[in-house]
């Protein structure tokens, strides 16, 4: 009971003492529910760990160490060979994930008219702007020229979506700057498919203080507003 309201940050659970004081210590990983293999994650230091509370509950019993401070969740998914991503290769990051950005938020959208609920009226108002727009470009594997060419000509279409994205994580707390732990949520899932994201996110941080501002975000998807 007295662990009912007692919030313990990833990686720890609630303690009870003798005198029934709640206090939060690190999970031991060999007590961690048992996951399936499409539940594995895989750190930063290239170990696959059976979800994320094997790997936090690690890093909590590495507090303090070099080793500790590394310890990241790296991305979804088993530990595998992640190419090594080219100066050409994330130059044109930020055409595809614009598109797919742009793409995420008309899915949303077309999805909320039937049962709305995942935007709110101001943004599906955004949104239905873009949406019926005959010029937008559809979803689809897109040449880097063809990406560039709509950017061009259509580039008030993918404004709202950068912007969107980035308010989706500036969450813990709400301050405009955008965290490590932040990005991981976006980070962690596109690993595996786009293996630039990771140094995009790096060069993203242009003055190098490990938080990314929204004019450093806006910047690096060649917003101009």
């Amino acid at each position: 009971d007295s662990c009912r309201n007692f919030h313990c940050k990833r990686g720890k659970v609630c303690h009870v003492d003798k005198q029934r004081k709640p206090s939060c210590i690190c999970q031991d990983p060999a007590t961690c529910p048992s996951t399936k293999d499409y539940e594995n994650v895989c750190g930063t230091d290239n170990k696959t760990y059976d979800g994320t509370c094997q790997l936090f509950g690690t890093k909590c019993q590495l507090e303090g160490t070099k080793m500790g401070r590394q310890l990241h969740l790296d991305y979804m998914g088993s530990c595998k060979y992640i190419p090594h991503c080219t100066d050409y290769e994330v130059d044109q990051f930020p055409l595809r994930m614009r598109d797919w950005l742009k793409n995420i938020l008309m899915q949303h959208y077309k999805r909320d008219l039937d049962t709305s609920g995942f935007l709110s009226e101001k943004q599906r108002n955004k949104v239905k702007k873009i949406y019926q727009n005959d010029k937008h470009l559809v979803a689809g594997d897109h040449t880097v020229e063809l990406l560039l060419h709509d950017f061009e000509k259509n580039y008030h279409m993918y404004v709202y979506p950068v912007h969107w994205q980035f308010h989706q994580l500036d969450q813990h707390p709400v301050d405009r700057l955008l965290t490590h732990s932040e990005l991981t949520p976006l980070r962690a899932s596109l690993v595996p498919m786009e293996h630039c994201i990771t140094r995009f996110f790096q060069e993203c941080d242009g003055d190098q203080d490990k938080l990314i501002a929204l004019k450093e975000w806006c910047h690096c998807f060649g917003i101009k507003e």
